[in-house]
């Protein structure tokens, strides 16, 4: 199931069986009172955490709704205030290789600390969605420092929990959508660097474990201005996603609705204002973004 976020916060459901995509709006088929206001949204943590008790009712309202087609709505980033963004550093060989060279160029040497998979933490604050800019900030610009992206398969946690176990560490997760991990090159720390607003563009739409299937097995693809700029398969991650999950679960819990970066895929690369980002990863979506100036 592909579930978007669209217009003032409504749930739909996504049809890709016609001739063009069609959402249905399945909010009122809930069960559960519906906030629009993202920063009080409890409807949408209480989904991830119930969607298995809620599926059946969803799927007969989108099989029983006419639907908009979906190039008429606005779609939202698919998650609503987070408790915290959780990402992966260093989970890709040939990144972190070609991080040396990025080190050099913009620090003037290597922090070898910084080359080791780790986690930390993005404010919810950076979130953004597909109609939504990418705004470098001014002051960033003016500096001459450089803004690169990281296009990234996201997790979506479910039911949430603490000391996860690795082997079932994907019956929590509810599914997977497409990210950018917009990030300064500097000295700063990490989450300072990666949590500017509209610095965690996410979407188009969530789509289900089940349905995206094998989540060490999908292409992901980035291009600047048609220039292509990454293109690797999760296969490729150095932790997979069950045990970036039961990791990340030994520190922190996690709860329904957080979401995992699960890292960034070599060529990552500056962006200036009046680009344009093409992202894509195989059955989970598009997405479309310009650069600008803040």
């Amino acid at each position: 199931m592909k579930l978007a976020l669209f217009d003032d916060h409504r749930l739909g459901v996504v049809d890709e069986t016609g001739e063009s995509p069609r959402v249905v709006d399945v909010t009122e088929a809930l069960g559960w009172p519906h906030d629009p206001d993202p920063l009080t949204a409890g409807w949408w943590r209480r989904l991830c955490r119930d969607f298995s008790r809620v599926r059946g009712r969803l799927a007969e309202a989108a099989a029983a709704g006419e639907g908009r087609p979906l190039a008429s709505v606005r779609l939202r980033a698919p998650a609503l205030n987070p408790s915290k963004i959780v990402a992966c550093a260093c989970n890709y060989a040939d990144h972190v290789a070609e991080m040396h060279g990025v080190q050099e160029r913009t620090l003037g040497g290597v922090e070898s600390w910084m080359m080791n998979f780790d986690v930390f933490l993005k404010a919810p604050s950076s979130l953004s969605g597909p109609a939504e800019d990418i705004v470098l900030p001014s002051e960033i610009v003016e500096a001459g420092q450089e803004i690169h992206h990281e296009s990234e398969l996201v997790i979506v946690v479910g039911e949430g929990g603490t000391d996860i176990p690795e082997e079932r560490a994907l019956d929590h997760v509810l599914g997977y959508t497409l990210g950018l991990d917009i990030t300064v090159r500097s000295a700063a720390d990490r989450s300072r660097r990666k949590s500017y607003d509209t610095f965690s563009p996410l979407g188009p739409v969530l789509v289900t474990a089940d349905e995206v299937g094998d989540a060490g097995g999908l292409e992901i693809w980035l291009d600047v201005n048609g220039g292509k700029r990454q293109h690797v398969n999760t296969r490729d991650l150095l932790t997979p996603v069950p045990a970036i999950v039961s990791y990340a679960s030994h520190m922190m819990t996690l709860l329904p609705g957080d979401l995992i970066f699960t890292g960034a895929p070599p060529g990552v690369g500056a962006i200036v204002p009046g680009d344009t980002v093409h992202a894509s990863i195989t059955g989970v979506g598009a997405l479309t973004l310009s650069v600008r100036r803040g």
